[in-house]
Parts: C-alpha cells; sequence; structure tokens
C-alpha cells in the first residue's frame, strides 16, 4: 500500500497553481501521455489485429470508418473542450460551488450528447461510408465496424468528456488508470473475438465498445465521489444555464474544427481510395504510427490547457507564462526523439500491420514525409493549448480551417494531379503525406503570429492583460 499511496500523490489531483511549474507539468504529463498512448492502443491493436488475422482488405475498412467516425464525434469533442477549460479555471479559483455545477451539467450533456450520437451515427453509417466511395470489398466492413462502434457512443462520451473534466481539474493519473484497464481487456478480447470465435471486422468493434464503456463508467464513478472537492447531487445536476451557455460556447469552435477536419479527412480518404487497396493498407497503418507519435504533442497542449487555465482562474498570469516556456522545452525535445526513432525504425512500425512488401514501402515513405512535421505540430499544440486555457478558443479553429481546408485540401489534390504516372494513374500517394506536411508547417507559422501578437489575451480578466 505505500508505494502505492506515494504512486497516488505524485500523479494525484494537480494544484498547479503553486510549485515549481516545470515539476507540477511533469507531474500532470506523465500519467497524462501513458493514457493517450494507451488510448491509441485501442486502435492500434485493432489494426494489428486485423491485418494479421482477416487481412489487408480489412484492414482497409477500419481505416476507411475513421474518418467518418470522427467527423460524428465533433459533438462529444465540444463539450470535452468546453467542460475541461471551466473545471480547470474553476478548480484555479477555488470555487467549490461553480466547479459542482460545471461537473453536473456536463454529466447531464454526455448522456445527451452520447445518446444523439448513438442514433445518428447507427442510421447514418451505410449513406456516409457511401459518400467516399471505397471499392466494394471495403465496403461492407467499413458499415458494419461503424455501425457497432456508435452502438457504444454512450461509453465513448462518457471517458472522453468525464476525464476531460478531471485533468481539468488536475486529475490524470486515474484517468490512467481507467484507460489501461480498459485497454487491457479490449487486447482480451480482439484476440479472443476475432483469433478464436472468427467474428471479423465486427468483433473488433466490440471489443472496443465494450472496454470504452468500463473506462467511462469508472470515469463517471471517480467524479460522482471525489467529495472533497466537487458536490455531485441531484441539485447539480439541474444543467445551470449560465454555465451550460458558456460550456457550449467555449467547445463550440473545438467542435467545429473538429467537424472541418474529419470532413477534410473523408475528403482526402475519397483521394485515397482512388489510389487502390495497397494504398488505404497503408495509409491506416501509418496513422496508426503517426497517433502514437502525435500522442506527446496532445498530452502537452492538453498539459497547456490546464495550466494556463488553472492559473487565469488564480490570477496568476506570469506563472502561467513560464508554464509555456516550459512546455515548450519539454515537447522539442521529445519530438526530436520521436522523430529520430521513426526515421530508424519506421519500416519495422509497418510491418507491425501487414506483411505485403507494397504496402510496407507506401507506409515507409508516408512515415518519413510526416515525421519532418512532428516538431512543428508540437509548438502548435503548446501555443494552441493556451490560448484555449485563457478561453480564447476561436484562433486555434481559425489556424486550423486555414491549415486543414485552405491549404490541405486543395494541395492534396493538385499534387496527385501533378503526380499522375503510369505506375500511379491517379496520382502519387507521397501527395497526400507532403500536403499534410505543408499544412503542418504553415498551421506552426501561423499560431506563433497570433501568440506574440497577443490577440488571445482579449479573452482574459481586464487586470491580466498587460
Amino acid at each position: 500500500m505505500g508505494w502505492m499511496s506515494r504512486v497516488k500523490d505524485f500523479f494525484g489531483v494537480q494544484d498547479m497553481t503553486t510549485g515549481k511549474p516545470m515539476n507540477k507539468l511533469i507531474q500532470f504529463s506523465l500519467p497524462l501521455l501513458i493514457g493517450n498512448l494507451a488510448q491509441q492502443l485501442y486502435n492500434t491493436v485493432d489494426s494489428i489485429v486485423v491485418g494479421k488475422y482477416i487481412g489487408d482488405t480489412a484492414l482497409a475498412a477500419v481505416g476507411t470508418a475513421g474518418p467518418i467516425l470522427n467527423l460524428l464525434l465533433v459533438l462529444l469533442i465540444g463539450v470535452a473542450t468546453g467542460a475541461s477549460i471551466l473545471a480547470s479555471q474553476y478548480f484555479g479559483a477555488k470555487d467549490r460551488d461553480g466547479l459542482s455545477r460545471v461537473v453536473g451539467s456536463t454529466i447531464v450533456l454526455t448522456a445527451l450528447s452520447g445518446i444523439v450520437m448513438m442514433v445518428l451515427g447507427f442510421f447514418a453509417s451505410p449513406f456516409l461510408i457511401g459518400l467516399i466511395a471505397p471499392p466494394a470489398e471495403v465496403a461492407d466492413g467499413a458499415v458494419i465496424y461503424l455501425k457497432i462502434i456508435f452502438l457504444g457512443m454512450l461509453g465513448s462520451a462518457a471517458y472522453n468528456i468525464l476525464s476531460g473534466v478531471l485533468r481539468g481539474m488536475g486529475d490524470s493519473f486515474y484517468p490512467l488508470v481507467y484507460l489501461v484497464i480498459a485497454c487491457l481487456l479490449n487486447i482480451v478480447l480482439d484476440i479472443l473475438f476475432v483469433a478464436r470465435f472468427n467474428m471479423g471486422v465486427a468483433g473488433v468493434a466490440w471489443a472496443t465498445i465494450i472496454a470504452q464503456a468500463l473506462s467511462g463508467t469508472l470515469c463517471l464513478i471517480r467524479l460522482v465521489g471525489m467529495k472533497h472537492l466537487i458536490d455531485v447531487n441531484r441539485k447539480t445536476l439541474i444543467p445551470d444555464g449560465p454555465i451550460t451557455r458558456r460550456l457550449c460556447m467555449l467547445g463550440l469552435p473545438a467542435g467545429v474544427t473538429q467537424a472541418l477536419f474529419s470532413m477534410s479527412a473523408i475528403v482526402v480518404q475519397g483521394l485515397t481510395n482512388s489510389l487502390g487497396t495497397a494504398v488505404i493498407a497503408a495509409n491506416v497503418a501509418i496513422m496508426r504510427v503517426d497517433g502514437f507519435a502525435m500522442m506527446p504533442n496532445f498530452t502537452f497542449g492538453t498539459a497547456s490547457t490546464t495550466f494556463v487555465g488553472q492559473n487565469i482562474g488564480a490570477r496568476q498570469i506570469e506563472r502561467a507564462r513560464q508554464g509555456i516556456r516550459d512546455l515548450l522545452k519539454l515537447a522539442l525535445i521529445t519530438s526530436g526523439v520521436l522523430v529520430a526513432c521513426i526515421l530508424l525504425f519506421g519500416r519495422y512500425l509497418i510491418m507491425l500491420f501487414t506483411d505485403t512488401e507494397d504496402v510496407i514501402t507506401i507506409g515507409i515513405y508516408g512515415l518519413r514525409w510526416l515525421s519532418l512535421g512532428y516538431i512543428a505540430f508540437a509548438v502548435s499544440q503548446v501555443l494552441q493549448g493556451a490560448m484555449r486555457g485563457a478561453g480564447e478558443t476561436m484562433i486555434p479553429m481559425w489556424i486550423s480551417i486555414i491549415a486543414t481546408i485552405v491549404i490541405r485540401l486543395p494541395l492534396a489534390y493538385l499534387l496527385a494531379y501533378l503526380t499522375r504516372s503510369e505506375a500511379w494513374p491517379n496520382g502519387n500517394p507521397q501527395a497526400l503525406f507532403a500536403s499534410l506536411l505543408i499544412s503542418w508547417l504553415l498551421s506552426m507559422v501561423m499560431t506563433v503570429i497570433a501568440h506574440r501578437k497577443g490577440a488571445w489575451r482579449r479573452r482574459l480578466p481586464e487586470e491580466l492583460r498587460e
């Protein structure tokens, strides 16, 4: 018990308004990073099991479903972002009543959004898969996978939103524990349903939603049990009008950003599908590796939001600035190490998903292109996370719109058109990766300019705008 108690003390609820910023950020970020990696393991294990036990066509089906799934998750993303920002600010201000009303309103919104997404996603899946016109052998598996995933959307909503509230309150330890438990369950069920019971793509989907339901339930139990910080009762579970409106206003830009990003991914998926099953399968493998490489960046972005949010709530603007500087150092060092690993071991990473040489070759080129952008993406995530923590969610939204819709989409199709050849009549797949890299680099430039100009400070309390 002694060591477990010390671990919980080190990784427990973090009040980021006191102590050395770097130490607090590391304490908060480590379990968050492990948790993000574990969450990414969900999809990666799905892909490995599908690719190894069923084949490249099934792997392509799971990958094809991804952009559609992300599009329909926009409501959850919006609620989660707004709730996390408000939780961090009320926690930093030591406002128990306000924090309790944020948590209660969020629990109700989580249930409502989960049910809405479940119904919409289940019935819209065939239509949405048809829009991107994957090869016939891929489409059927993608529809089956999506329908089952959406049946379990309430569990996914509970984990993604309520874990965000816990992190906003400085608790990254328990979401990690719950996620690791769910991830282990997912791995066991994946192998059992696919390798033992031959359930195919459906087995992978059932394993995922069962594990997500467990992690979401555990987060709810944790929040309700935090009686030393909040009150969750009949009164606080009645949605608070002003808090709900503020939560939605803060979360709306994040939801819109995710929607636009997902729609652009669907459009690009259409281009990917036109390049053949081998490119689709390679792209799935690349995106799974990319997901792991991105996790530190997303982790530092979340840490930036929480740290800045808590310190804005506590009226400590200079401490918030110091935290941003420290996070940039951590993010750049971590990204540099990851880029080196990907460049050295990229082939072996792609081989985890497939034994097909053509798919492996495409995957290696893709990883080399994308690895160059991870350092730029790290800078963008930290600075945009800081803006969100201060309550400014519009500027990151506009940067994402410009980088994704205005730049990446037309560039992908233009490069594909310019690289047509006898071997690649619809364009070289490297056009997909080059366009993504360029959009990341330009996003970083816009984010740095926006942060240095300081327009986001208008969201701060008046006395902190100096």
